[in-house]
């Protein structure tokens, strides 16, 4: 079977063969721009060839310092947002036992998360945890001066020298950053820690094939051979040598782009898996931060179900038709679980008994199917046999991939992100930040 698979049997119908010639033929242009790098933000396009490309000594050096912190730690604190952050923990809640926190030690350390939010009390509690186990830091970010990863950064560094003392705590702090500038790596440079590099040419959200994602994958326990190796089969099946017909990223772009061209403007991405959850967050930032540009873009929302059918599936059955789902298909699940069956049978489930939990979880997802298409919600279907990490790396790469297509073909640089940047001079200006007085003063007249 293939790594990922899309199926467009459920889109077909709201497409005309017009509007899939036209837009095969700039498909096709904007694949030729992305992989010849005639496009806006061609300095960007280093995670193109990530997977066949990663030379065999940094993978060996990732695995290293992954074994020298995990014989350390409980703990990892991963330190990082946006790209730093979403990528890494799609893959690790992805592949994670879901009550792991609740499991006997495994080896591997818990992963927790800090710099993508400015909650004092998340920081309080995560230091009283912190306080009580052994931890180790991984601070990922190109500058070492993004807001929220640099406050955390801050508080962390305090606390973790206090607890180990300076130099034993430089041994359990590893950083990902720019090769020979910015705050972190001056840091690196006098503290002494552990470095590996963020590739200049990529971009936070497509970095999940570099050390921003493979290292902390490899700290937590898992296989990034396999994750790699996943990706490395899509960057093969996805070029411009394989035709559009065979070409599961160039068909989902152009399945999109059809719908959006109708008025189909939000796009939810929806799965019958909760350990998507998170993919489903790096998906949005992907696609949103890519395509969502002079006044453009398909807006990115996610559900996950069936949780979901019982609040926005009514909306998406009956609410406005200015929406599309594309459904990520996971063929099976690792475990068998076995509905039993009840003498008494009160709720008059005993015609399910004798049948596994995913036969029941596979038959409402093609009912909601069905359903969404009956009322005129389009459906792609991204298929992947199960989830691991070959399949994971796969579905990355085949994601960013299609992203990057689609963005050529919207007509928009998907590689930059210039509104980020508004809330973060504003902020600075309202708290008074030197160089930002200029900003201050217009914004007070605002907020009188």
């Amino acid at each position: 079977m293939k790594p990922v698979s899309v199926n467009l049997d459920h889109v077909s119908s709201f497409m005309t063969g017009e509007d899939l010639s036209l837009l095969s033929a700039e498909c096709r242009k904007s694949l030729l721009q992305l992989e010849q790098g005639t496009g806006e933000g061609k300095d960007f396009l280093g995670w193109l060839d990530l997977p066949s490309s990663q030379p065999e000594s940094l993978i060996n050096d990732i695995k290293d310092a992954a074994a020298n912190l995990r014989d350390k730690i409980e703990i990892l604190v991963v330190v990082g947002i946006g790209g730093s952050y979403l990528g890494t923990r799609a893959i690790i809640s992805a592949l994670a036992h879901q009550f792991e926190t609740l499991m006997p030690e495994t080896g591997n350390p818990y992963i927790l998360f800090a710099g993508h939010n400015i909650g004092e009390d998340y920081f309080h509690e995560m230091l009283e945890v912190l306080s009580q186990r052994e931890y180790g830091i991984l601070v990922i970010s190109k500058s070492g001066v993004t807001t929220e990863p640099a406050i955390a950064f801050r508080i962390l560094k305090k606390h973790i020298e206090k607890k180990y003392g300076v130099r034993k705590a430089a041994e359990r702090i590893i950083a990902v950053t720019s090769k020979q500038k910015g705050a972190l790596r001056t840091l690196v440079e006098q503290e002494g820690y552990r470095s590996f590099v963020i590739p200049d040419n990529t971009g936070g959200r497509f970095s999940g094939l570099t050390p921003v994602g493979l290292l902390p994958v490899s700290i937590a326990g898992y296989d990034i051979d396999k994750l790699l190796e996943g990706a490395l089969a899509l960057e093969k099946t996805t070029n411009s040598t394989i035709p559009l017909e065979n070409n599961p990223s160039a068909r989902y772009a152009i399945a999109r782009h059809a719908l959006y061209r109708q008025g189909k403007k939000i796009e939810v991405l929806s799965n019958f898996d909760n350990r998507l959850i998170y993919f489903s967050e790096w998906w949005k930032q992907l696609f949103g931060e890519s395509e969502g540009k002079n006044r453009k873009g398909i807006f990115p929302a996610s559900v996950t179900y069936t949780t979901d059918l019982h609040s926005l599936g009514q909306y998406l059955q009956d609410g406005e038709r200015i929406l599309f789902e594309t459904l990520i298909c996971v063929g099976s699940q690792k475990n068998k679980v076995i509905i039993p069956e009840d003498k008494a049978d009160l709720d008059s489930l005993n015609f399910l008994a004798g049948k596994p939990v995913n036969e029941v979880n596979k038959m409402a997802e093609l009912g909601t199917i069905l359903a969404h298409v009956d009322g005129g919600v389009p459906n792609i279907l991204v298929e992947i046999p199960q989830i691991n990490e070959y399949y994971l790396g796969g579905l990355i790469y085949f994601f960013e991939k299609a992203c990057g297509i689609s963005g050529y073909m919207l007509g928009v640089n998907p590689f930059n992100q210039p509104g980020v940047e508004a809330y973060k001079r504003n902020m600075f200006a309202l708290f008074g930040k030197p160089g930002y007085e200029e900003e201050a003063s217009k914004l007070k007249n605002r907020i009188k």
